[in-house]
C-alpha cells in the first residue's frame, strides 16, 4: 500500500490521514502495487561498435521495464485526467493529489500520493478492470492512511537505534508504553527535520511472502486454533535515509483484521528493519525482547516503587 507521484516539486506538509466512514475500504484483490517489470532484458555480448556510417538512424522500441520510474517502479507517464475511450469508469474521479508528511531523500519537500484519478488509472494499466471507480476515493483514503502509520514506525526504529544499538537499548529495556511516552517528548523538544529520516525510494513485492509471514502462515497449519490464517494482503520495502548517512531497508507487512461492530474494517501493520545483516537482527531482538522482559519482570512494578521512594523522600 504505497503510491506515491516522484515529483520534485515540494509539498507543504499535512496532518495525518483520517479513514472515512460507510465506504467499502477493502483494498483490492492483490493490491496492485509497485511491481517491477521480471522481464527486464539482459545486455547482449560486448562487440566493437559499427562505423557510424552503418549505425541505424531509428532507435529500438524501450522495454517497459526502462519506462518505469526508479524510485517507485510505477510508470511515468500515467495521466491525472479521465480517458474519454475508458468504458470501465461510469463516474468523476477527483483530480487533486494529497501531500504526505514522508520527506522525501532525492531532494526538499515530501512525497505526494496519487490523485483518485490517477490511482484508478494505474490499476487499469495494470489489468484491474473489476474495480468499481466510485470505490476508489476509499481507497485512497485508506492507502493515505496506511502509509503514514507505517512511516510513524519507521521513525521510532529510526529514533531508537539510529544512534546505535546501546542506545537502542536503553530505550528498548523499559518497554513500549515508557518507549512511546519517551518519544512523545523528543519529538516535541526536536526541531522539524532535525535529525529525521528521509525517504528514499520503495518497491510494493505483494507475491513475495517475508520469512516472517511465512513462518505465521506455517504455524496457522500446525495450531490453527492459536494462530489465524491471515496472510498479509501487501509486503513493502521501504528504503530509508538515515539522518546521519547511511541507508537502511525497512519491511513492511499488510495485514486486514476482523471489523469493528460498527462494520468499519481493521488493518494493522508489520514494520521492522530488513534483516541484511547481523545488526538490523539484533535491533528487533532488542526490541522485542526488551518490552517482553519489562513485562515479565515486573518493570512497572519496580517503578512505581521507585517512584514512591523518591516522593518519600522529599
Amino acid at each position: 500500500m504505497g503510491w506515491f507521484w516522484a515529483d520534485t516539486t515540494p509539498q507543504r506538509p499535512i496532518a495525518p490521514h483520517p479513514i472515512p466512514s460507510g465506504a467499502n475500504l477493502e483494498p483490492p484483490p492483490g493490491c496492485p502495487m509497485h511491481k517491477p517489470d521480471p522481464t527486464t532484458p539482459h545486455p547482449p555480448p560486448a562487440q566493437p561498435p559499427p562505423p557510424l556510417s552503418s549505425q541505424p538512424t531509428e532507435t529500438s522500441t524501450p522495454s517497459y521495464a526502462s519506462r518505469l520510474n526508479p524510485l517507485n517502479y510505477m510508470p511515468t507517464s500515467i495521466s491525472n485526467t479521465r480517458e474519454a475511450t475508458n468504458p470501465h469508469q461510469s463516474i468523476s474521479l477527483p483530480l487533486e493529489r494529497e501531500p504526505s508528511t514522508i520527506p522525501r531523500g532525492d531532494g526538499p519537500g515530501t512525497w505526494e500520493y496519487p490523485s483518485p484519478q490517477q490511482m484508478y488509472n494505474a490499476m487499469l494499466r495494470k489489468g484491474y478492470t473489476d474495480t468499481p471507480a466510485e470505490h476508489v476515493e476509499a481507497m485512497v483514503a485508506v492507502h493515505n492512511f496506511l502509509n503514514e502509520g507505517a512511516w510513524e514506525e519507521i521513525r521510532e526504529w529510526e529514533r531508537r537505534f539510529s544512534k546505535g544499538l546501546l542506545s537502542g537499548w536503553e530505550v528498548s529495556r523499559k518497554g513500549e508504553e515508557n518507549a512511546a511516552r519517551e518519544a512523545e517528548r523528543e519529538f516535541e523538544r526536536r526541531r522539524v527535520n532535525e535529525e529525521e529520516p528521509r525517504l528514499l525510494r520503495f518497491m510494493g513485492r505483494p507475491n513475495d511472502l517475508t520469512p516472517k509471514a511465512r513462518m505465521l502462515g506455517f504455524m496457522a497449519k500446525v495450531y490453527p486454533s492459536q494462530f489465524p490464517d491471515n496472510p498479509p494482503f501487501d509486503r513493502h520495502d521501504w528504503y530509508v535515509q538515515r539522518w546521519q548517512g547511511g541507508e537502511k531497508r525497512y519491511v513492511i507487512d499488510y495485514y486486514s483484521g476482523p471489523t469493528e461492530e460498527t462494520g468499519e474494517p481493521v488493518f494493522y501493520l508489520d514494520v521492522r528493519p530488513a534483516v541484511d545483516g547481523p545488526t538490523a537482527a539484533v535491533e528487533r531482538v532488542m526490541r522485542w525482547g526488551g518490552d517482553v522482559w519489562y513485562r515479565a519482570s515486573g518493570g512497572a512494578v519496580r517503578e512505581g516503587v521507585e517512584t514512591r521512594e523518591r516522593q518519600g523522600a522529599r
